[in-house]
């Protein structure tokens, strides 16, 4: 039987099992220290994109907004941060029609920050992570603009070939836990 928790953010049970233990620290974290309200977290915001030319549903594990205005994209994660950076920063781009200022990979204890549009590393560790106060300012002069046309079939394929595959990780690893 699997065993189950409160989420911080939602008060709902889940199932803890696979990256929930790193999404609970993490969530705190936003919350207790960063001083965002637990209405500025979203957990498991739905994303769609086309593979195939047919919609493939799936999860972001968190955005965080700050005055309605997304910041940061989040895929908690009990592996490898490097591992899962670019399905959240092709996620970052595709959530919306203008891209999200920042992704984070994190397994609640450390972080990988990228800058969204360039691509590029922001910054390291959980001090990398913007506060409140920062995120306003950053929200406030981001002008989110649109991920190239050109570019977005790219993109969704990347982010589903990474997703899918966390995904059946994920179904193993739940699968093994209820035998």
């Amino acid at each position: 039987m699997t065993q189950t928790i409160i989420d911080y953010i939602t008060g709902k049970e889940i199932p803890d099992q696979g990256p929930e233990g790193s999404r609970q620290l993490f969530e705190k974290f936003l919350v207790q220290e960063r001083g965002y309200t637990k209405t500025d977290v979203k957990v498991d915001h739905p994303i769609t994109v086309t593979f195939q030319g047919a919609p493939y549903h799936s999860l972001v594990d968190i955005v965080v907004f700050c005055q309605g205005k997304p910041l940061m994209a989040v895929r908690c994660v009990a592996g490898s941060l490097a591992s899962f950076e670019r399905e959240i920063l092709a996620a970052a781009r595709l959530l919306y029609p203008g891209q999200i200022p920042f992704s984070v990979s994190t397994d609640g204890k450390d972080a990988l920050v990228r800058d969204v549009v360039s691509g590029k590393l922001w910054g390291t560790g959980l001090d990398a992570v913007f506060n409140k106060e920062e995120g306003l300012k950053r929200v406030e002069n981001f002008s989110y603009p649109p991920f190239p046309e050109n570019r977005k079939d790219r993109e969704m394929i990347i982010f589903r070939s990474y997703d899918i595959e966390r995904r059946h990780n994920d179904c193993t690893n739940t699968h093994h836990d209820t035998q």
